[in-house]
């Protein structure tokens, strides 16, 4: 593997599955990377490997400024960002509480533009930099009860096809990463929101389905390991001539390939027989 000695990269999300991995092998490509999260005691192996930990809330503009500020100040620079933190909350638009809604808009969308903000700058006046954008297949497809996730997950595809376009010029180069269903507690967390919005509602036996669907996603034969989506970042983020984006894991690309081919009200009763059964 090329070295990239001397190259700064900050990885949110690093608490675990996905964001924990790509700063490894991140790391282990000769990258001094910064990796953050809002639960630090969780990152205690990647601060004993010899990467740099700390907190970052993502809903909170303070510590996303100082944080940046700190590795600016202490490296002088970040050639990568990989915008990997995000959540799934599950629920019908009807029933999840608009406080909620915005609160995954923060952390999906909001925290991830404005680290961009506060990279880009050095990045410009280097005329040199990558940004890495961990969208989902989930920005291209739908599923019942997850609107406002989808909402998330879209509005990072359309942000990151017109940076790609507006930073080109600079030296800039920006990157998604699709990933499919993998193997981490993301889907727990989406399949409990969903139920606990869920109880009492005229959804309720929507959201039982659907949490039948995801669990089936937590089987190792049809999920993705985390470190098997790393690599494809790893390689989004090093590659000379990196795509606009790629898809990660188990049927991703097939997913997505179905997505384009099929029309709308094909695609419909396809996602209705998969989730709703």
């Amino acid at each position: 593997m090329t070295s990239h000695a001397g190259m700064v990269a900050l990885v949110t999300g690093a608490s675990s599955g996905i964001g924990e991995e790509t700063a490894l092998l991140l790391h282990d490509a000769g990258y001094t990377v910064y990796a953050v999260a809002r639960r630090t005691e969780r990152m205690v192996g990647l601060a004993a490997r010899g990467i740099r930990t700390f907190a970052m809330d993502l809903t909170d503009d303070a510590t996303i400024t100082a944080g940046i500020e700190r590795v600016l100040a202490e490296a002088g620079r970040i050639d990568l960002l990989v915008n990997n933190a995000g959540y799934g909350s599950f629920g019908s638009v009807e029933d999840v509480p608009l406080g909620e809604a915005r609160r995954q808009f923060e952390v999906n969308v909001f925290g991830l533009a404005r680290l961009i903000q506060l990279v880009t700058p050095g990045m410009r006046e280097r005329r040199r930099g990558r940004i890495v954008n961990i969208s989902s297949i989930g920005g291209k497809i739908y599923e019942p009860l997850g609107g406002w996730y989808h909402a998330t997950k879209f509005a990072v595809e359309g942000l990151s096809d017109c940076l790609r376009i507006e930073l080109k010029g600079f030296g800039i180069g920006v990157v998604i990463v699709e990933p499919g269903p993998i193997l981490t507690e993301w889907n727990a967390i989406a399949r409990e929101s969903m139920l606990a919005s869920s109880k009492g509602t005229p959804y309720e036996g929507q959201a039982r389905s659907v949490a039948r669907t995801l669990t089936a996603a937590d089987d190792p034969r049809t999920g993705t390991r985390p470190d098997a989506v790393a690599q494809v970042i790893l390689r989004a983020a090093t590659v000379r001539r990196p795509r606009a984006r790629y898809a990660a894991g188990k049927g991703a690309a097939a997913i997505l390939t179905a997505r384009r081919v099929l029309p709308d009200w094909a695609f419909d009763l396809v996602i209705g027989r998969i989730f709703l059964r």
